[in-house]
């Protein structure tokens, strides 16, 4: 039988079983929620919290804490020193490494065999799925599915434990049935130079049938404009005519939107966005042209939800059930997963917009943050940086904000500080270049986004003159109290509303 008719076959299988959790969400959950615990039990958490005596949502809710990364870590830890059983029944041998908490450069979250299968996989296979149910008949099996993923570093603990990015791991231990299809080789996929991956990577993909792509957009503009450049191609159907799919995830899609369009300018392009993090895979686009996702509900994640009004992260009163849930409310997702992250705050947040399916739009995080490129810079790291700079160039600051200059056709993606100084450095050139390492010092996606300015150019300040902030506020009505301009902000409409009303002088550091 032909591998198409094989997949077709099994793909109208998943449409039935995810069928089932759009028409019974709550009993899917249930369901799940009991095997979480049950297989929890085992464990040196589990034991901890008498997962054994949890015979119900309440019992677990009562028994068990909220939890951070930051109160999660000593288990972490241990886990990466060769203890096993730690946070889940079954060895834990993979940690996929993510941009930093308040204290940490990066996180390192456990990744187990059965959160790989039974979750990232099937998330993946679910994307093809719920596409050949919006596009029936398509052949992508036919051709190359190019993956644009990271790193993977050898943890030195044994010769089978080791971190990376989510999608190196992934690559790394991806099935035989998707290893068949993917492109460039797995030599080239796990390099840790960037630039020279780049180069690789495109030049070995440039004479492939790719009908797929799927990655982070920025990294994959990058990709992209150096086969262009290889190429002399005008866009990317000139080098694959039979590319139609753009899995993206990880950032918004909207600023980049249009940049897309410009190397691949047909309406016959698809773009389907996932929700999937290192912690998991949450939700993906089941609806053509729609900007909601599904939440995915039996990839052995069980959803709780704080209310944003009433969010007070590991200490929060207020936490919610699926079905006890309201549209049009924003929530802090809380997942306990069959990779051992019980009660576990993500430090994202969403909005749902439907309950029968649940559908959701992801609506930031927590805090203040920028990850318009993948960077996941938040205030801690911009306040660190702001601090290491001016004390290194007797600088005092009053105020400041940062928001993304974002890529285009012709201009670089780059971060916009706009920087009120009660005293400014002795130096603003060398003031910026302190900051961007300090910066890249403490945020090691941040760093891998600066690295030979391949996804990220370096930042430009806007110094601002004195009372600027403040004129702002006032205009606004939010002069004086607790109202504060925000100083992390993905969108630009704060930033350019500031400099059109007002003097600055700008610079771009050397």
């Amino acid at each position: 039988m032909p591998f198409n008719s094989i997949f077709a076959w099994v793909i109208k299988k998943r449409l039935h079983q995810i069928e089932l959790f759009r028409k019974y969400p709550e009993n899917v959950q249930h369901e799940l929620f009991e095997k979480l615990i049950e297989n929890g039990s085992q464990s040196e958490f589990g034991r901890k919290y008498n997962f054994s005596q949890i015979t119900s949502y309440e019992d677990f809710s009562k028994s068990v804490p909220l939890n951070n990364y930051d109160t999660l870590k000593p288990w972490v830890e241990r886990l990466m020193q060769g203890e096993q059983n730690m946070l889940w029944s079954h060895d834990t041998k993979w940690f996929a490494k993510s941009s930093g908490t308040t204290s940490d450069r990066s996180k390192f979250i456990p990744v187990t065999k059965e959160s790989l299968e039974d979750c990232h996989y099937k998330g993946g296979k679910d994307l093809l799925a719920l596409y050949y149910e919006n596009f029936p008949n398509r052949k992508l099996y036919k051709g190359k599915h190019l993956i644009i993923g990271g790193s993977a570093q050898i943890l030195p603990v044994s010769h089978d434990m080791y971190q990376g990015d989510l999608s190196a791991i992934i690559v790394k231990n991806l099935p035989w049935w998707a290893e068949m299809r993917r492109t460039p080789s797995k030599e080239i996929a796990l390099m840790t130079e960037w630039e020279e991956k780049i180069e690789k990577m495109a030049r070995s993909t440039i004479e492939e049938d790719v009908y797929i792509i799927a990655g982070v957009p920025s990294w994959t503009l990058v990709l992209a404009r150096k086969i262009l450049e290889i190429t002399g191609k005008k866009n990317l159907r000139e080098v694959w005519p039979n590319l139609e799919l753009f899995m993206h995830g990880g950032v918004s899609f909207e600023p980049y939107r249009e940049a897309f369009r410009e190397l691949i300018p047909f309406d016959d392009m698809h773009y389907v966005e996932t929700y999937n993090a290192s912690e998991g895979f949450f939700g993906i686009q089941d609806v053509d042209g729609s900007n909601e996702l599904l939440l995915m509900l039996d990839y052995g994640i069980f959803y709780e939800f704080i209310p944003m009004d009433r969010f007070e992260d590991t200490d929060s009163k207020t936490v919610l059930k699926l079905d006890q849930v309201e549209l049009d409310t924003e929530y802090a997702l809380v997942i306990s997963t069959n990779a051992g992250l019980w009660r576990y705050i993500m430090g994202d947040t969403i909005r749902f917009t439907s309950k029968t399916p649940y559908r959701f739009r992801l609506t930031g995080r927590t805090k203040h943050f920028i990850n318009a490129f993948g960077e996941e810079v938040i205030v801690n790291n911009t306040d660190f940086a702001i601090k290491e700079a001016c004390s290194k160039t007797n600088a005092i600051i009053r105020e400041y904000t940062v928001a993304p200059i974002y890529m285009d056709g012709k201009t670089q993606g780059k971060h916009e500080w706009l920087i009120e100084f009660d005293r400014e450095p002795n130096d603003l050139n060398r003031f910026m270049y302190l900051l961007d390492e300090s910066l890249r010092a403490i945020n090691s996606d941040y760093d891998a986004k600066r690295t030979k300015n391949l996804a990220l150019g370096k930042p430009v300040l806007h110094v601002l003159s004195s009372g600027s902030f403040e004129a702002w506020l006032q205009k606004k009505g939010k002069l004086g109290g607790q109202h504060k301009v925000p100083r992390l902000m993905n969108s630009r409409e704060i930033v350019e509303q500031i400099l059109q009303e007002t003097s600055y002088k700008t610079v771009q550091y050397v």
